[in-house]
């Protein structure tokens, strides 16, 4: 999303110091696997490494325009119609569930969290923010100040949570391993020094994407003789992982995840041959996570199926899957629309258009213990095609 930017406006933002220092890093990490390291473990140095990498700066990753200083811009940035929106969804589950506590993963710029306290008011007596990122938390402190001691970080998730879980854009943003098929077998893609940069190099594994153990394989991607030699892809082990641990502390309670993806018929079609990996740096974006380092932000897009079956597995019901469109409005959007201004409303299209954000980003949602209708799929529900 975004406007064309000039080349200047393009030069990284990353100190020649810093991004040195956690190259050096990479190299160590790359050395110590013995000269090949899995890619979700680049991936989590180059967005992760504590001061160095992407997430981890004091940079503004966020943004509405280039001309701000940001790399891309999310659905909160976009609209604050976006959490008032979302808002009716968490407070019917808040309802549902009993409770009056909301967890945010990833809080980002804090925009969410600053519309949803604002729109639920006094529903949520305490909004815990679950973010790894310092230099985020700083931003999200300052803006989120005005709520006082309503709103409080963890380092980790606590050992029993009652109430409802959002996080949006948490799940692309989580490392991923990387498949690479020759014509005969899968291989795992990682990456090797290649002075002055780096390198992908691919090695035997006993990985393989989720659809070729299940008993019920999509009717699209049921075999890996349906692709042709070169296919890549990815798995989201950690993506996976984490709704599993959140399943095993949630003891009542729903949760909401929006974030760009498909089920596995769509993750898998054989004309996405090169996969889903992507970087963003100054609203542009390219395919090339080994260039420029600790610079941009590294993405992929999300198994929905995937991640269904992950919370299934772990004890969660799904409450259901759909569009973002679909979801805001049956959350209400249009109502919200009619009220705005034009310029707000030109803002809030991009969310449910469907060249913008509207079919591409889909919501899912899980509960346990509680059992309700969740109005965000009282039309359009797509949970049959997980």
């Amino acid at each position: 999303m975004g406007e064309a930017v000039s080349s200047d406006e393009q030069v990284s933002s990353v100190s020649a110091a810093p991004a040195a220092r956690l190259r050096r890093q990479i190299d160590r990490a790359i050395a110590a696997a013995g000269g090949w390291l899995p890619f979700d473990r680049f991936m989590a140095l180059a967005l992760y490494a504590p001061g160095l990498g992407y997430y981890a700066r004091d940079d503004r990753q966020f943004g509405l325009m280039p001309s701000s200083g940001s790399d891309f811009v999310t659905a909160p940035e976009l609209s604050p119609l976006f959490g008032q929106t979302l808002a009716a969804q968490v407070a019917q589950a808040l309802a549902a569930s009993g409770s009056e506590t909301v967890w945010e993963f990833g809080a980002g710029s804090g925009a969410l969290a600053e519309e949803l306290l604002g729109a639920l008011a006094e529903r949520v007596r305490s909004y815990c923010i679950v973010d790894l990122s310092g230099s985020l938390r700083a931003r999200q402190r300052e803006r989120l100040a005005p709520f006082g001691s309503r709103v409080c970080w963890l380092d980790a998730l606590p050992d029993a949570m009652h109430g409802v879980v959002v996080g949006n854009e948490v799940l692309d943003a989580m490392p991923v391993q990387l498949l690479h098929w020759d014509g005969a077998q899968w291989l795992e893609r990682g990456v090797v020094a290649a002075p002055p940069g780096y390198a992908w190099q691919d090695r035997p594994t006993s990985l393989a994407p989720p659809f070729a153990t299940r008993s019920s394989p999509p009717p699209e991607a049921d075999s890996a003789p349906h692709f042709a030699a070169g296919y890549v892809t990815e798995i989201h082990r950690q993506a996976e992982a984490f709704i599993a641990t959140l399943a095993d502390r949630l003891t009542r309670g729903a949760a909401f995840f929006i974030d760009y993806g498909f089920p596995d018929a769509e993750f898998y079609h054989p004309q996405r041959s090169t996969g889903t990996l992507m970087c963003h740096r100054a609203h542009r974006a390219d395919a090339d996570p080994l260039s420029d380092v600790g610079a941009k932000d590294i993405t992929a897009h999300v198994n929905f199926s995937a991640i269904a079956l992950a919370g299934q597995d772990a004890g969660l019901d799904v409450l259901g899957f759909t569009s973002q469109a679909r979801f805001l409005l049956n959350c209400g959007l249009a109502d919200h629309l009619h009220a705005a201004d034009l310029k707000s409303r030109a803002h809030a299209r991009k969310l449910i258009d469907e060249h913008e954000m509207g079919e591409l980003f889909k919501v899912i949602a899980f509960a346990r213990g509680c059992e309700f209708d969740a109005i965000g799929f009282a039309v359009a529900d797509r949970t049959h095609t997980l």
